[in-house]
């Protein structure tokens, strides 16, 4: 009896984390007031930005996300390009900088996952202090930070 409830419960939790998860990426699929989802604005800034990418930049970009475990590195990836091509292309420039993949990977992480930034940024001997004022920036996702 308790093996038959043991397993039950562990199969509810299961099942309610899967769902949980689940309802995170069906809420970025909906669409927004403008008619694009989050999604669609992430794909929409990588495409647009792809020209401006060259060798280099890839490269630190697949180091920046090397902490990130290897299921989640991909959305990972496509969320901080996304990020880093709007702020180059709002920036009007020729190339992806330094600067440009630095801002874009402290906006595009969450708050929780900062000390793991600072801590990757400090092994690869960046200075952050430049960069702090982008940890204490206050984020609001609405359609407006993504035009």
């Amino acid at each position: 009896m308790w093996f038959i409830l043991f397993w039950g419960v562990v199969l509810i939790g299961l099942f309610a984390i899967g769902g949980f998860f689940m309802f995170r990426k069906f809420l970025k699929v909906l669409p927004k007031e403008d008619g694009k989802s989050t999604l669609d604005w992430e794909e929409h800034y990588v495409n647009e930005s792809l020209h401006l990418w060259n060798d280099e930049a890839k490269s630190m970009l697949n180091e920046l996300v090397t902490p990130v475990p290897e299921l989640f590195r991909d959305v990972a990836k496509q969320k901080i390009a996304a990020k880093i091509g709007e702020i180059a292309l709002e920036d009007d420039a020729r190339t992806i900088e330094f600067d440009h993949i630095i801002e874009g990977y402290i906006l595009a992480t969450p708050k929780r996952d900062h000390k793991f930034l600072r801590k990757k940024l400090k092994d690869m001997e960046v200075d952050v202090q430049p960069y702090e004022h982008f940890f204490t920036m206050k984020r609001e996702v609405e359609v407006e930070d993504y035009r």
